[in-house]
């Protein structure tokens, strides 16, 4: 498989990357000439599947175990990075968890769990690479948020709440670091085919779609690749790319 250059030489890190959306960012990333560190919390077999196929297609990974919702467990993947690799290029936060309920009855950890998770590590993981990414004056950062931070959805008042933070928490620091040559950018999936959304009824939703079907990790990872590489993308900051067939139109 032929790579281009706009990667080259680069280090990226994508959280949660060993299944669904975060493994097809990291495929993408790697077959754009980066060396991905794929990050994975509960599955080592699964992270090592995606380090593989990176590899055996001539690219450059390897996996590391992290909890990016503990702060201890994050500074210590960025050190581990930073010693093997001196430099980080691409931050792409991704890992996210869900505990559906309605609100009445939704409990406290699973509010908390989901805040801990999708919420703080990002936070975690940006303050952890933006002192490196300061002193390199460049970088780039990228957020996966989700349409329902942008809309609300009953039964899910945890992870949008977390998700319409991220999207706040990408426009603070992109305002913050953009002097230092660092963008950060947030992209906000719909309604994409994962193991997250195999069991959804999908008649109601589709028809909340006008371009009629559920999106695909490769869709995301697309506009993951073009935020983190192509030149064109060094003047976006700030801001929220939705994926998802038309469901939001703002």
């Amino acid at each position: 498989m032929a790579y281009n250059q706009l990667l080259t030489d680069q280090i990226a890190l994508v959280t949660g990357a060993s299944r669904g959306i975060g493994r097809a960012i990291a495929i993408a990333l790697g077959r754009e000439g980066a060396e991905v560190i794929v990050n994975y919390s509960n599955s080592p077999e699964k992270a090592q599947e995606v380090v593989e196929e990176i590899t055996q297609a001539g690219g450059k990974a390897y996996k590391l175990e992290a909890n990016v919702s503990d702060e201890n467990s994050v500074d210590e993947l960025i050190k581990t990075i930073l010693e093997k690799n001196k430099h980080i290029d691409v931050l792409v936060n991704n890992a996210g968890i869900t505990r559906d309920g309605l609100l009445m009855r939704m409990k406290t950890r699973d509010w908390q769990e989901v805040i801990n998770l999708n919420l703080s590590g990002v936070f975690l993981c940006t303050r952890a690479v933006s002192r490196q990414m300061i002193k390199q004056r460049k970088g780039r950062i990228i957020n996966i948020t989700s349409v329902v931070g942008l809309m609300g959805n009953a039964g899910q008042a945890n992870y949008a709440a977390a998700k319409a933070g991220v999207i706040g928490l990408t426009k603070s620091s992109a305002k913050e670091f953009a002097s230092r040559g660092i963008t950060v950018n947030a992209v906000a999936p719909g309604f994409i085919s994962t193991d997250m959304t195999k069991d959804l009824k999908t008649d109601s939703i589709l028809s909340a779609i006008p371009l009629g079907s559920f999106g695909s990790p490769e869709h995301i990872a697309g506009t993951v690749k073009f935020l983190a590489g192509d030149p064109a993308a060094s003047y976006i900051t700030g801001q929220v790319i939705q994926v998802d067939g038309g469901m939001v139109m703002s």
